[in-house]
């Protein structure tokens, strides 16, 4: 089945005049069969897995522990024990980083243009718990710069504890160079962690030949739920972590002076689950795992070309990150200088039907940085989107462009 003949699946693409929605770094639609999961189990077995036993419960069981095992599949995990169902990428990000033990002087490294669920935690634990955060700078085209980041890594020395960074980054699609810097980071016994927000929905995602410790994504930019994200990490960290959510589910047994914690996954996944989100997100991944990923990320490059080729050279227009769409995968970030990202947004919107993501996109330290106050126009593509599209969009945009500037 072609991408094109996908659209049908999705509700909100049919009809006579669908949006042209650019909008999917940060949500994307949902396809029928996930909208089934979820209306599934609220009409047909709307109870507790893994706590009550009769037929209701037992079926959410079920379908929870298999959602889990073609999670595990699609990333490629040793076990589906180490998968663990979260609210988002930013509560993994958050799980990840307060559940360690840290020491004051303790090195992280991140990137210059973190996304804010992989900034504020670390801000937080150096606030608090006096670690220090340090930041790599990028090349003057935004992509890694290895020599970097491996001289930041030696000048830490043995006080390098964590490395986090994203696969790809959610300011303008730049892949980061990970199996790499996992080796580096490596050398110096310190943890990698990645933000694989951007590259799980987009690519193929392979923990193992990765080589990393642990990956946080989201699932609503992936066909899933909204309020569903997903942590990995490997077994034997996951054990030594500490869970931010204790309660119900995260022991196997209390006493008033006492208890024993849960394995992985459970205690990490504390009260009662987002059961109907778990389904709809086991959903997502069958329908995902129907797709060649590759295929994906090739789509969605060939869109970004046209849309840069489109706008590239309108004057007051500057894409942030390499000239080539081939660096930058699914997403074209755009500043238009002199003009409001919002009001730019709306006009798109309500003029054109083109709906994108405006602002600064939770990149607030690389805005601020470099005095773009107005943030920016993004654009950013799903395989459910068209050439035919990408080029109506460049028109719409040409358009406005001319009665602005």
């Amino acid at each position: 089945m072609d991408f094109k003949q996908r659209r049908e699946h999705f509700p909100t693409l049919r009809g006579d005049d669908p949006p042209v929605y650019f909008d999917n770094a940060c949500m994307t639609l949902k396809p029928q069969p996930v909208i089934d999961a979820i209306q599934t189990y609220y009409n047909e077995h709307p109870s507790c897995g893994g706590r009550s036993v009769h037929r209701y419960a037992n079926a959410v069981s079920r379908k929870m522990a298999m959602a889990r095992r073609n999670m595990s599949k699609f990333i490629n995990s040793s076990s589906p024990n180490e998968v663990i169902f979260t609210k988002n990428a930013t509560h993994s990000l958050n799980q990840i980083a307060h559940g360690q033990t840290w020491q004051e002087g303790d090195i992280v490294l991140t990137s210059d243009r973190e996304h804010n669920s992989n900034l504020i935690p670390w801000l937080q634990l150096e606030k608090e718990q006096g670690i220090d955060h340090r930041v790599i700078p990028s090349n003057a085209d935004n992509t890694f710069d290895m020599e970097a980041f491996e001289a930041m890594c030696s000048e830490a020395g043995d006080n390098l504890r964590a490395v986090s960074l994203p696969q790809v980054g959610n300011l303008d699609g730049v892949e980061f160079p990970i199996a790499e810097a996992c080796k580096v980071a490596h050398d110096f016994d310190a943890l990698m962690i990645v933000d694989a927000a951007q590259s799980a929905p987009h690519m193929p995602v392979d923990v193992q030949a990765l080589d990393v410790d642990f990956i946080a994504f989201s699932l609503h930019k992936m066909l899933g739920p909204s309020g569903m994200g997903a942590l990995w990490g490997r077994s034997e960290l996951l054990e030594d972590m500490r869970t931010i959510s204790a309660g119900g589910d995260t022991v196997n047994w209390s006493e008033y002076g006492r208890m024993e914690w849960a394995s992985a996954p459970h205690r990490f996944e504390g009260g009662l689950g987002n059961y109907a989100g778990v389904l709809g997100t086991g959903a997502a991944i069958e329908y995902l795992t129907d797709i060649d990923m590759q295929k994906i990320h090739d789509h969605e490059v060939k869109l970004n070309h046209i849309v840069s080729n489109g706008v590239r050279d309108l004057s007051g227009i500057d894409i942030i990150g390499p000239e080539s769409a081939d660096l930058r995968g699914g997403i074209c970030t755009m500043l238009v200088n002199g003009q409001d990202s919002h009001d730019l947004a709306v006009i798109l919107d309500e003029g054109t039907n083109c709906m994108v993501r405006s602002g600064m996109h939770c990149v607030h330290s690389w805005f601020r940085s470099r005095g773009h106050e107005d943030g920016s126009l993004r654009a950013s593509f799903y395989f459910y989107n068209t050439e035919e599209e990408a080029k109506y969009f460049v028109d719409s945009f040409q358009e406005i462009h001319a009665a602005l500037f």
